[in-house]
């Protein structure tokens, strides 16, 4: 053949099936106004105008903001490759030396002080884990137990004596301290409540919600607010932040890049207890104004929970922090009647799930919720109100309900967890 041959291009890549479809921010909105127009139906028909009450959601972000920096907390050390356990003797150390040192001086420096008591706590769990190699869920429940007869015995021996006893304190708390300031826009707030107060089908609820975040707001949730932002930010746009979670994915092949794994992984463990105690310090400061001995009530370990409901991402530790908020507060306000309310709305969502599993052709998973949906209805439809033993365990229901419905599409860092020596990949 005399002809030249005509090169052909090379055959497309195909296209991957089934791909994972971001989210945007239309779809987003979009989704939240159907599940706002949701809750608002039940609402109506239950009659329970506490679920998107004011106080319902002023409640349930002061119950939201300790998960949720426990949850970032551990989202800086994570992404980082080191499984964080210790967050809730973190938390526990920033109760106790917030408390101590707001008393005594300003609240502004017991915040500052409990955040370098959880920082401490995050210096003894890198050294363990980073230097000395050793296991990342020992040395975290070592951390934890450290800090819980730590604090006891110092309670016992600061709290219990001369000026601090003479102010309320004893071996279990510590004496009271100042309140921070709170933060309330004025008129829109008011023009909110009356909204609120018609009862109107959606509009109303967005009133209340609106209402909960403009009213009597602590200047630590304005913080916790701009630390979400800012670490998104810092972790996900710019170089920092990708060599820090390089170090979570691959840390031998950020170490051929020139990174200093080691360094990194101090700075995020470090961070890390730092925002954990800035979680302790908030609940010795903005609900109580006291160090109560067992205040934390497993908070750190719901943060863990937060984190991973959100796949190790900024958004969805929020999203999961303001849903085990929101939980605890309804059971801590309203109790049996608001809770069984919740009955009606579970009964629509695992509907919803069942006819999507069944779409999907997952067949056995749709039975199984639409099973549970039609068990959920006779409950609500036989009673009247939910036992209390049940209402008090309704955060920790829904901690397992999210967790065993979001397992399925978790991906954590690939190298989380892992031990790692200098020099291994050579």
């Amino acid at each position: 053949m005399t002809a030249t041959a005509t090169k052909t291009p090379p055959p497309a890549a195909p296209k991957a099936v089934g791909g994972k479809r971001r989210l945007t921010l239309p779809v987003i909105m979009l989704i939240i106004a159907a599940a706002l127009a949701l809750v608002s139906v039940v609402r109506i028909i239950t009659g329970q105008d506490q679920l998107t009450a004011e106080g319902q959601i002023s409640a349930a972000l002061g119950l939201a903001v300790p998960i949720g920096l426990a949850g970032l907390a551990g989202l800086w050390s994570e992404r980082a490759g080191v499984v964080n356990i210790g967050l809730e003797g973190m938390m526990i150390l920033g109760t106790f030396f917030g408390a101590w040192a707001g008393w005594q001086t300003s609240p502004w420096i017991g915040v500052l002080t409990g955040i370098l008591g959880g920082m401490l706590g995050g210096l003894v769990h890198a050294f363990a884990t980073v230097t000395f190699g050793v296991d990342h869920i020992v040395s975290g429940v070592a951390v934890n137990i450290l800090a819980l007869g730590t604090t006891q015995y110092l309670a016992k021996l600061w709290f219990n004596s001369g000026e601090a006893a003479t102010k309320g304190g004893n071996p279990k708390q510590s004496p009271p301290v100042d309140s921070l300031p709170t933060i309330t826009v004025p008129g829109l707030s008011d023009w909110l409540h009356d909204i609120e107060g018609h009862g109107w089908f959606f509009v109303s609820d967005i009133a209340g919600i609106l209402g909960g975040l403009v009213t009597d707001l602590s200047v630590l949730t304005l913080l916790a607010a701009v630390l979400f932002v800012g670490s998104f930010f810092i972790l996900w746009k710019t170089s920092f932040g990708l060599r820090l979670r390089s170090c979570g994915e691959n840390p031998i092949a950020a170490e051929s890049l020139g990174v200093n794994v080691y360094l990194y992984k101090y700075i995020a463990v470090i961070v890390s207890g730092g925002l954990a105690g800035l979680a302790g310090a908030f609940l010795a400061m903005v609900p109580t104004h006291i160090y109560l001995e067992g205040q934390t009530g497993g908070r750190g370990y719901i943060g863990l929970a937060a984190m991973i409901f959100g796949n190790w991402r900024v958004g969805g530790l929020a999203t999961g922090a303001g849903l085990f908020g929101y939980s605890d507060a309804l059971q801590l306000r309203n109790g049996g009647p608001t809770v069984h309310a919740l009955l009606l709305l579970l009964v629509v969502l695992l509907a919803a799930l069942a006819l999507w599993k069944l779409w999907k052709k997952a067949f056995v998973q749709g039975v199984i919720a639409a099973a549970v949906a039609a068990l959920v209805l006779v409950w609500y439809l036989l009673t009247d109100e939910v036992p209390d033993e049940f209402v008090g365990s309704t955060p920790y229901v829904v901690t397992l309900l999210v967790l065993s419905l979001s397992a399925q599409r978790l991906r954590m860092p690939k190298a989380d967890g892992m031990r790692y020596r200098k020099g291994q990949g050579k």
